[in-house]
C-alpha cells in the first residue's frame, strides 16, 4: 500500500478502535445490565455512525497528502516530512482520546452522548473550561494522554515512502463527497429503541450527536410536532386555563383576570431556587444519608409539596418556568431566546403592586444570558459581581460562582436595605453550589468537597445558616420563604423522560404565615407563580399558563418535563410523550390520590394545545406584559 493509504488506514483503525472502546466504557460505566441482544444492537449501529464520522476524520489528511511535494517521500526532506506527519499523528490521536474522556465527564453529568446541553455549554467556554479544571485532574491526565499517543504512533505509525500523485486528488474528491452527504443523509432516529434509552445513546456516535444538536439548536414546533387547528387550538386552551376566581378578558388570547379570594398579604417573598436539588436528596423522600437536616427540618415547620415537577433539565429551564410560567418549549429556554423582554411574569406582577423584585445570582450572570433576561423583565440585578461593592468577605468561589453562604449575606444587605427604607421585597436567589467541582467552605459539613454528597450537605447548610441570620432581622416574622430547586441532579434513566427524575423538593417556611402540612397535589413549577400570587392574595392580570393550587378543582392536576426535544405531559397517572416528527405515544406516569383517567386521545389533545400554545404565543409576542390598564408595558410594542 502506498504512504498515502497506508496513513489514511492507520487513521481510520485508531478513530474507530477509539469509538469502539468508548462506546463498550460507556455501557459499563452506565451500571445498566444490557442483554445480548441490545450489545449487539449498540456495537452495530454505533458502527455505522462512527463510520458516518470517519470522512470528517480522513479528509484533512487527505487534502495534507495530495498537497506534500514528491521529493519529501525521500532523503531528507522525507525524513523531515515523516517526522512532522507523525507528530500531527500524535495529536490526531490524542484528540480522539481527549474527546472520550470528555464522552465520559458528560456521560458521568447527563447520562447522554453529547447533545443539546453540550453544544449550549460551548458558548460559555470559560465556565465550562473552567468547571473541567477544577473537577478533574486535567494537567495529568493530559500529560497521560499525550505519552500514550506518542508512544503508539512512535510503534505503529507506517513507514512507506511512495507516492501515488494520480490517485491522491481522487481520494480527497471521494473523501469530501462521502463526508458531505454522511451527516446529512444518515438519519438520527435510525439509533432509536424506545425500550431502553441508554441503548439509544450508545448506538449513536458522541461527534455525530453533537453535529446534529448543533444543526437542531432551535426546534420550530409547528413544524417538528403535531399541531392542531387554530380554531381548535383557542378552544382547547381557554378550556384547559379557565380557572376559579379568573375570567377572559376578551374572545381571544389567554388574557385572563384574575380575582383574589381572601384579604391581601402584604409579605415579603425569598425565592431560592437550589442549584440540582432532587427530591431524593431529601431525608422526607427516602433518602437514609442526612444529607439535608436543615432542609427535612424546614419541611416539618412548613409546608412540603411532595409532587412537584420540574420542567427540564437545565438552570434556564427552571428560571423560565419560576418566572413566566409557560410550558418549556422545544429547543432553547426563553431565557436566551431574541425578544424575551416585557413578558408577563412574575417579578413585574409584584414591581407593579409595591414589591421590590430582585434577581440575586452567586455566579457572573451574563452566563446563559440570566443578567439581561431579568433586567428586561424588571427585576433588580445582581450577581457576584456586587461582593466587593457591599465590602462583604468570600469565603470560597469557584468557576461557577461564589459559596453559598456568600450569596446568601449579599441577599441579606440587600434585603437589610429595602426593610430600612420602607420597601416590601421579592427576591428571587439562584444558588451554584450544588454544581461540580462541588467545591465548598471547609468546616462547615461533616463530607468531603468534590463529591455531589458533600455539595448537598454544604447547600442544606447554607439554607439552614440563611434562615437563622435572617430570623435575627425585623423583616423576618413577615417574609415568606420558598424553596425549591431549579432541576434535578439527574434527569437521564432507561426511558427518554422517566418522570421521578424531574421530581423536585419545594418547601414554604414561614413561622408566622404558613401553618405546617404537606401539599401532595400534582404540580408544575409552572404553577408556582400564580399559586404565590393567589396565596398574596393580589387581583391581576394573567397570561400565565400555571394554575394556583390552593384554588384549582380537584382532577385537574397536571405536569410538565421535557428533554430539550421531548417534550412530556403528566397527568392521570399518565404520561404523554410528543416528539419531533413523531406520533405521540402514551406511558406510565406519576400515581397521585387525585387521579382521575383520561382517555389517550384526550390527553395528546390536552398535550399539544399546552405546548403549541406556549410556543406559538411567545413567538407571536402575545406573552408580553399588558399594564391593567389595557396597554403594552412598553408603547413601542
Amino acid at each position: 500500500m502506498l504512504r498515502g493509504g497506508q496513513r489514511l488506514t492507520w487513521i481510520a483503525a485508531g478513530f474507530l478502535a477509539v469509538s469502539m472502546m468508548t462506546r463498550v466504557g460507556l455501557a459499563f460505566f452506565s451500571g445498566e445490565g444490557f442483554q445480548g441482544f441490545e450489545w449487539s444492537r449498540f456495537l452495530a449501529f454505533g458502527l455505522v455512525f462512527d463510520l458516518a464520522v470517519l470522512p470528517w476524520v480522513l479528509l484533512p489528511w487527505a487534502v495534507y497528502d495530495a498537497f506534500v511535494p514528491a521529493f519529501a517521500a525521500t532523503g531528507r526532506p522525507g525524513r523531515g516530512e515523516r517526522l512532522w506527519a507523525m507528530l500531527w499523528a500524535a495529536i490526531y490521536l490524542g484528540l480522539f482520546l481527549i474527546l472520550a474522556a470528555a464522552e465520559f465527564a458528560f456521560w458521568g453529568e447527563f447520562n447522554s452522548r453529547f447533545d443539546f446541553i453540550a453544544v449550549d455549554y460551548l458558548i460559555y467556554t470559560h465556565e465550562v473550561l473552567g468547571n473541567i479544571w477544577e473537577s478533574y485532574p486535567v494537567g495529568l491526565g493530559l500529560a497521560a494522554i499525550l505519552a500514550v499517543s506518542l508512544l503508539m504512533v512512535w510503534r505503529t505509525w507506517p513507514r512507506g515512502r511512495s507516492v501515488n500523485h494520480g490517485r491522491r486528488w481522487r481520494r480527497v474528491a471521494l473523501l469530501a463527497a462521502t463526508a458531505g452527504t454522511s451527516l446529512f443523509v444518515l438519519d438520527p432516529k435510525l439509533a432509536d429503541y424506545p425500550a431502553n434509552t441508554f441503548v439509544e445513546q450508545l448506538s449513536m456516535n458522541g461527534m455525530f450527536a453533537f453535529a446534529h444538536a448543533y444543526r437542531n439548536n432551535e426546534l420550530d414546533y409547528a413544524r417538528y410536532y403535531p399541531t392542531l387547528g387554530q380554531a381548535d387550538l383557542l378552544a382547547e386552551i381557554r378550556s384547559l386555563l379557565s380557572e376559579p376566581h379568573s375570567h377572559f378578558t376578551g374572545p381571544k388570547g389567554i388574557e385572563r383576570q384574575v380575582s383574589a379570594y381572601h384579604p391581601p398579604r402584604e409579605a415579603n417573598v425569598v425565592l431560592i431556587s437550589v442549584e440540582s436539588l432532587s427530591a431524593d436528596f431529601l431525608g422526607h423522600f427516602g433518602n437514609a444519608a442526612g444529607l439535608t437536616p436543615e432542609l427535612d427540618r424546614l419541611a416539618d415547620e412548613g409546608l412540603l409539596f411532595t409532587n412537584l415537577f420540574a420542567t427540564g433539565t437545565r438552570t434556564v429551564r427552571g428560571l423560565e418556568a419560576l418566572s413566566v410560567g409557560t410550558p418549556p418549549t422545544p429547543g432553547q429556554s426563553i431565557v436566551r431566546r431574541p425578544n424575551n423582554d416585557d413578558l408577563e411574569n412574575l417579578g413585574e406582577e409584584l414591581g407593579e403592586r409595591g414589591w421590590t423584585p430582585y434577581w440575586i445570582y452567586g455566579g457572573y450572570g451574563f452566563f446563559d444570558n440570566m443578567n439581561a433576561y431579568f433586567a428586561a423583565n424588571h427585576y433588580q440585578v445582581v450577581d457576584r459581581s456586587a461582593m466587593g461593592a457591599e465590602n462583604l468577605p468570600i469565603h470560597h468561589e469557584n468557576i461557577w460562582g461564589i459559596a453559598d453562604e456568600d450569596l446568601y449575606s449579599l441577599a441579606i444587605a440587600k434585603l437589610d436595605r429595602e426593610y430600612a427604607q420602607g420597601h416590601r421585597f421579592f427576591a428571587h436567589i439562584m444558588t451554584t453550589s450544588n454544581h461540580r467541582p462541588f467545591t465548598f467552605p471547609e468546616g462547615r459539613v461533616d463530607l468531603p468537597e468534590k463529591h455531589r454528597e458533600g455539595a448537598v450537605k454544604y447547600t442544606d447548610w447554607a439554607i439552614g445558616d440563611f434562615i437563622r441570620r435572617g430570623a435575627t432581622k425585623p423583616w423576618f416574622d413577615n417574609t415568606l420563604f420558598i424553596i425549591l430547586a431549579d432541576h434535578t441532579a439527574k434527569a437521564a434513566g432507561r426511558t427518554d423522560l422517566p418522570p421521578e427524575r424531574y421530581r423536585i423538593p419545594m418547601i414554604w417556611y414561614a413561622p408566622k404565615l404558613v401553618a405546617p402540612g404537606v401539599m401532595p397535589r400534582l404540580m408544575s413549577q409552572i404553577d408556582v407563580a400564580p399559586t404565590l400570587l393567589g396565596w398574596l392574595g393580589l387581583d391581576y392580570e394573567s397570561r400565565f399558563f400555571g394554575y394556583d393550587l390552593f384554588a384549582l378543582e380537584p382532577g385537574r392536576e397536571r405536569a410538565f418535563i421535557s428533554t430539550y426535544q421531548k417534550l412530556g405531559y403528566l397527568k392521570g397517572g399518565r404520561l404523554l410523550v410528543l416528539d419531533a416528527r413523531r406520533r405521540p405515544t402514551a406511558e406510565a406516569g406519576v400515581q397521585t390520590s387525585s387521579d382521575q383517567p383520561v382517555e389517550e386521545a384526550q390527553l395528546a389533545r390536552e398535550a399539544m394545545a399546552w405546548y403549541q400554545a406556549a410556543s406559538s404565543m411567545f413567538k407571536a409576542g402575545q406573552l408580553k406584559d399588558i399594564h391593567e390598564g389595557g396597554g403594552p408595558a412598553n408603547p413601542s410594542q
